[in-house]
């Protein structure tokens, strides 16, 4: 058993909530900028100062309260990541309620679980057309009492509702809730069975993101440091960051649609952002692709190599020798500072959680001049649990335990946390809470890993998730889906082989990405399934898993490959809306295309 805290730099104030962490900021700098709003004009963004946004939000509040909410009454938000979102959330706050956020892509059948099992009262959606899926099971939930569409001047009529509503009893509401008291509760995107909602109290996020805001000011609250969210905010990771961000004093700006994060980065110039490692591969792939074929291409690789080649030796004693320097250089002027401003320019570092990143990416861009700091936490933990610093980054872990945070892996590899940080429980679900979470605080997070003799901790897979072969090899997935994915035509990789003779993978392609790779090699345009078939494409493939595969042993390498016909997507319920797979799911229903893998069982 090995067990590291990390100090707590902001004293735990138990009287502290949300609303008294965004009152702190005003009492700072109340003509400061805290967002940024996109103007849709050319690229242009208009500044709301932190005195603007506190007069919107309890003119908001007060619309709430006239509306009829109560303090503790839960308020569902549905919409995609917006200022409205971040507005709204803390207009909830102030007039004393709980906030639910609710995927924008959810489902009928899901909206109606978390509404019913929230016991929400209103409901704040973005468009007609979410107003239109909590419509299909509105009678199905009666203590909806409203629907607000944000698109449709909701936010507006509630505003002007609320007009005869005084301050002071606004002033009240916001004042009501201690550290201790129910903040949110976020329902788990579930990769099995129903999502369970987890509580998260007010100083859960007033201590990250205050301790946070401390420890990571390198990143987040040096002059000029601002952030971009783009990551959905029914999200606890985009929740997160925004609180740090706000606690930090660094201005935040919005964008809803991924389709133009380019564009938005080229014009916000953020210096920080937060993003799950399939947005780093797709940056990456996308950059291959344009680099087109022939010496373009070749140079793209070249610069790429180098920039990995570059980071690798930082961590050496030795560092970059004179000629990988002078490589390094002139890989910077050709090619790698091009990489840098399509992502902005100004961009200095990069959070990335929710999935192992993998050594090659976070190599990669570190020698392109982007610091990814990758981290790990859950829901349950109020996002991070630990995060690697600026000031000693080891690519491969996802750093030391989250500042007051205390990590333990015992003797199984079980990784365990504790701290301030640590939600309530789960709600009304008492079993499912003494499950994970024990008498002196700790919780047990279900994930596998090791910390060495600095306290990073470095993941293996989540322990649900080991595959044991019929040869009694322990297998963890992720190593190998990891390294797996980062070929342009992959989409997603899900290992298989417990209780068979060996390793193998199931292969989505990536759709995007085809006809680009189809051209740079000279094949004839074709959809997904017929690439599933075509020599040359299953032979990249094998070569992609022989890459895979140098990261672990024979008995846990993947020995064969099937690719499917359809992609996992969150519109098919294969992926969750964290862009998590949902292995149990596709293993259920893809049972023969795992079958068709071992059909013949000589090894490869």
């Amino acid at each position: 058993m090995r067990e590291f805290s990390a100090e707590t730099p902001v004293p735990h104030d138990p009287a502290m909530n949300v609303p008294g962490l965004l009152l702190d900021r005003l009492a700072r700098g109340a003509s400061s900028v805290l967002v940024e709003r996109s103007t849709g004009l050319g690229g242009s963004w208009a500044p709301v100062t932190v005195a603007e946004f506190v007069r919107e939000v309890s003119a908001l509040a007060k619309g709430l309260v006239a509306s009829g909410l109560e303090p503790g009454d839960r308020v569902a938000i549905m919409s995609r990541t917006r200022y409205e979102w971040t507005l709204t959330d803390f207009a909830v706050w102030f007039a004393g309620g709980v906030g639910v956020p609710v995927y924008e892509t959810s489902s009928a059948e899901q909206v109606e679980w978390i509404l019913t099992n929230s016991g929400a009262s209103l409901v704040v959606v973005e468009t007609a057309a979410h107003a239109a899926v909590v419509g299909q099971v509105r009678a199905s939930v009666p203590a909806v009492r409203d629907v607000v569409v944000i698109d449709d001047g909701g936010l507006g009529r509630l505003v002007a509702d609320g007009l005869t509503v005084e301050d002071a009893e606004i002033e009240r509401r916001r004042s009501l809730a201690a550290a201790g008291d129910l903040a949110t509760i976020i329902y788990t995107s579930g990769t099995t069975g129903r999502p369970k909602g987890v509580e998260l109290s007010h100083g859960n996020f007033v201590d990250n993101a205050r301790n946070g805001a401390t420890a990571l000011a390198e990143v987040c609250a040096v002059p000029g440091s601002r952030t971009l969210l783009f990551m959905p905010l029914a999200h606890v990771f985009a929740r997160f960051v925004q609180m740090v961000a706000i606690a930090a004093g660094s201005p935040i700006g919005h964008t809803p649609d991924t389709r133009n994060l380019l564009a938005d980065l080229a014009s916000f110039k953020p210096t920080y952002i937060l993003a799950v490692p399939r947005v780093f591969e797709k940056v990456y792939n996308s950059a291959e692709q344009k680099a087109g074929h022939g010496v373009k291409l070749k140079l793209f690789r070249w610069a790429a190599k180098v920039s990995i080649t570059y980071s690798r030796a930082l961590d050496t004693a030795a560092g970059p020798s004179p000629q990988l320097k002078a490589a390094h250089a002139l890989a910077t002027t050709l090619v790698l500072r091009k990489l840098k401003d399509a992502m902005g320019g100004n961009l200095r570092y990069a959070i990335s959680g929710g999935a192992p990143l993998g050594e090659r990416l976070g190599h990669y861009y570190r020698g392109i001049g982007v610091r990814v700091l990758e981290g790990y936490g859950l829901t349950e933990t109020t996002a991070p649990s630990a995060v690697n610093r600026p000031g000693l980054v080891k690519i491969g872990t996802v750093g030391p335990a989250y500042p007051g945070t205390s990590l333990r892996v015992d003797d199984d590899g079980n990784v365990f946390a504790k701290g301030p940080h640590v939600f309530r429980g789960y709600h009304d679900n008492p079993e499912a809470t003494a499950e994970v979470l024990d008498a002196d605080g700790w919780f047990a997070t279900g994930d596998i890993g090791t910390l060495d003799d600095d306290g990073y901790l470095r993941l293996t897979g989540r322990a649900k998730e080991l595959i044991v072969t019929a040869g009694g090899k322990n297998v963890a997935p992720a190593v190998l889906e990891d390294r797996f994915r980062g070929h342009p035509l992959v989409s997603q990789v899900v290992v298989v082989g417990d209780g068979r003779p060996f390793i193998g993978a199931l292969v989505t392609l990536d759709a995007d990405m085809l006809p680009g790779w189809l051209q740079m090699h000279g094949l004839p345009a074709m959809d997904v399934r017929a690439a599933g078939q075509h020599p040359e494409v299953l032979a990249a493939l094998d070569r992609a898993a022989e890459r895979a595969n140098e990261a672990v042993s024979r008995a846990e390498s993947i020995r064969k490959v099937r690719v499917l016909g359809t992609d996992f997507t969150e519109a098919n319920g294969y992926l969750t809306p964290s862009l998590k797979v949902k292995r149990a799911l596709v293993l259920k229903d893809f049972a023969s295309d795992v079958d068709d893998l071992y059909v013949d069982t000589r090894e490869k």
